[in-house]
């Protein structure tokens, strides 16, 4: 089993950058597909950004692309969102999740394992 404790959401204001991170419990975090959700008022989760086991293949949603970089520490069993040029739209409830296998899959129904979620609030 793996806990997911995620920190660095705040408020920030637009065009500006965080880094959230994402500690995991356990000694297996290497075999975990990780990946960032992201939740909004009224909307549904959404995909944001993946990272297989190595962290050598990622894959970011559309929205995110170019702004937003995945990446993870399996040494410090930590996974990283950094999320610059930030966007009003970008404000939402971040969650890190975890998947048992490699793959950097966007489907949230394969991610066992969820954060408790960190507020990221960008001003206009």
């Amino acid at each position: 089993q793996v806990q997911l404790v995620e920190s660095g959401g705040g408020l920030v204001q637009a065009g500006g950058s965080l880094r959230l991170s994402c500690a995991a419990s356990g000694r297996t975090f290497r075999m975990y597909a990780m990946a960032w959700f992201r939740q909004a008022p009224d909307k549904e989760r959404e995909f944001v950004a993946a990272s297989s086991r190595s962290g050598v293949v990622t894959s970011n949603s559309d929205s995110v692309k170019g702004r937003f970089t995945i990446s993870r520490d399996n040494a410090k069993n930590t996974v990283y969102l950094q999320m610059n040029s930030l966007k009003p739209e970008d404000t939402a409830v971040y969650y890190c999740a975890a998947a048992a296998g490699s793959l950097a899959t966007r489907v949230d129904h394969s991610y066992a394992y969820w954060g408790q979620g960190t507020q990221v609030t960008v001003s206009s």
